[in-house]
């Protein structure tokens, strides 16, 4: 299978255009034209997964989060971008990223589909038709206890991070794969009981308490992890003969 056919279906799943004007997505290293037989799918391009997918001869490494992110003056074995950069050029691995215009696209979706929500909702729209994050209810009403350990069971999690306090009933949900701390402001005008995210720090998570939140706290990896799982069987049901290995995901985080 040819590079361009597996970068079509990519982009027609996740166009290019829903991407966020900082990000950096698409075709980052290679060829067009490379013929493509096996795929390597992880969150990152970390040193492991770099090393793992030239070890098993890969031909494209596909990442959720971009390698190259931030501008790059040099590109040497000292510096930790570079030593990947350089690893995968000389292996002739092609990268591609899905970014912010998988999170537009298909993220959120697919994270309110773990949780069951039903009547679901855009939390802030890029356009008319697309947006950021979901807005729904939960299958039924839980407390907040009962409610974290969802959360755990679904996406797999040993531990959430919870601000404030409630003994009422929650089943309206704001839920933001990735970092939601820019969205809390929307969660609150629209009125949901609890949001689900990434990456609150200490102040937003106060605040956020402040104005009546509820905030569940899954980490980063905690919910966009299940981008790896749905991206392989997005190929395996597209290009039979193309092998596809995973990442063994876990979360960079460790609770001593």
């Amino acid at each position: 299978m040819m590079s361009h056919a597996l970068i079509k279906a990519f982009e027609e799943l996740a166009p290019l255009s829903l991407a966020e004007e900082w990000d950096n997505c698409g075709l980052l290293i290679g060829l067009k034209d490379k013929e493509i037989n096996r795929v390597y799918i992880a969150l990152d391009a970390t040193d492991d997964v770099v090393t793992d997918a030239i070890e098993k001869e890969v031909d494209l490494l596909l990442t959720h989060h971009p390698l190259i992110f931030k501008s790059l003056k040099t590109i040497t074995e000292k510096e930790f971008v570079g030593r990947r950069l350089i690893q995968l050029i000389q292996n002739e691995v092609n990268y591609y990223s899905m970014h912010t215009n998988f999170d537009v696209a298909v993220m959120a979706d697919l994270a309110a589909d773990y949780l069951r929500l039903s009547q679901k909702e855009v939390l802030e729209k890029t356009d008319e038709v697309h947006g950021i994050g979901k807005i729904g209810l939960l299958p039924s009403e839980m407390e907040l206890q009962e409610l974290c350990e969802y959360v755990k069971k679904v996406f797999s999690l040993e531990h959430v991070k919870v601000f404030g306090n409630t003994n009422k009933k929650l089943q309206k949900v704001a839920i933001m794969p990735g970092s939601g701390k820019s969205y809390i402001k929307n969660a609150v005008r629209s009125q949901v009981d609890v949001m689900i995210t990434g990456d609150i720090d200490h102040h937003d998570g106060i605040d956020g308490v402040a104005q009546g939140l509820v905030i569940i706290d899954a980490g980063h990896y905690g919910i966009e992890h299940i981008f790896v799982e749905y991206m392989k069987q997005f190929i395996e049901d597209r290009f039979v003969g193309i092998k596809v290995y995973t990442e063994k995901t876990k979360n960079p985080f460790q609770f001593m």
